[in-house]
């Protein structure tokens, strides 16, 4: 077996070993490899004192109230999207908008209309185009034409 630090798959192989994953030919491959590479038996080592220690490891137990503690918490905070925003909306923005808004109204009423100016109208420009480019150009509107009804036609088909 190739040592799998080398072959950079050593997180891999490892973690199969240790958590019992890896079939059992690949396990007894990689025990024999790791009885003459030191790297690979320390790494090993480490990953199997991680898993003895999370087998041992237990969750505190859960108390008859945490529920009702939780709810209660959860009903009482509020967001810090709340407390950073509302405070500053209320008391700061709320009025500076209403004067801004009283302003642009006041502007808009005193304002008297303006009149536009007509628009001037410009005139064509037409480019001089050879005869065999207008041709091109109406064989590849009638191409898109033909492409377009195709497509419409396909998708009209149900698909099965």
């Amino acid at each position: 077996m190739k040592c799998p630090i080398e072959t950079g798959q050593a997180a891999e192989i490892l973690l199969a070993y240790s958590s019992g994953e890896m079939d059992v030919e690949a396990s007894a491959a990689f025990a024999d490899h790791i009885r003459g590479c030191a790297a690979c038996r320390e790494q090993a080592e480490a990953q199997l004192a991680v898993w003895q220690v999370l087998d041992e490891w237990e969750a505190p137990p859960v108390t008859p109230d945490f529920d009702q503690r939780l709810y209660a918490r959860i009903a009482t905070e509020v967001s810090w999207w709340d407390r950073l925003w509302r405070p500053v909306f209320l008391r700061r923005a709320m009025p500076v908008a209403a004067a801004a808004a009283a302003v642009v109204a006041a502007v808009l009423m005193v304002r008297p209309p303006v009149a536009s100016e007509p628009a001037v109208p410009r005139p064509a420009v037409v480019e001089a185009v050879s005869p065999d480019q207008a041709e091109q150009t109406l064989q590849d509107m009638e191409t898109m034409r033909e492409f377009s009804r195709i497509m419409r036609t396909e998708a009209a088909e149900p698909q099965m």
